[in-house]
């Protein structure tokens, strides 16, 4: 089994919204074969909390608006250091830097086949890294991830 049209149709317009917002590390996973609740997972992150909340404000907004679809399910609003949107069709997860170096999702779903994104979302692959890298270089922890 694969991910149906309109998962696809979802991942790749959450995906773009998730880029629009300055994301890092765009990465979607076709989970159909492996689960049975969903079809998909989109992996985003952000290097703060504030830009973890825009994402998933964009995204959810662009579903609604340009596909008609509304999450069933949001969680993590209180603390913005992950965020998932569950569509049914498909899962999106938000996840601040650090939450998404500790949690390391993409292992678990090494796997599965990924879905092909926009050109936007796979330039954001190592954004995270470089952000890293520059806060690093400028000794400072409080760049507010606007760099990217």
């Amino acid at each position: 089994m694969t991910a149906t049209d309109r998962s696809i149709e979802l991942i790749t317009t959450a995906a773009q919204a998730a880029a629009d917002r300055l994301a890092h590390d765009i990465i979607a996973y076709d989970v159909s074969d492996v689960l049975s609740i969903t079809d998909a997972f989109l992996l985003a992150s952000a290097p703060n909390d504030r830009q973890v909340k825009s994402i998933v404000d964009e995204i959810e907004e662009r579903l609604l608006k340009e596909l008609g679809a509304k999450p069933v399910r949001r969680e993590g609003d209180r603390d913005a250091r992950w965020i998932l949107l569950d569509y049914v069709d498909i899962v999106v997860h938000v996840q601040h830097s650090e939450e998404r170096v500790f949690y390391a999702l993409e292992r678990l779903w090494k796997d599965c086949p990924e879905i092909e994104l926009p050109e936007d979302a796979k330039l954001t692959k190592g954004k995270a890294e470089e952000y890293a890298r520059l806060r690093e270089a400028q000794g400072d922890d409080d760049l507010d991830g606007d760099l990217f």
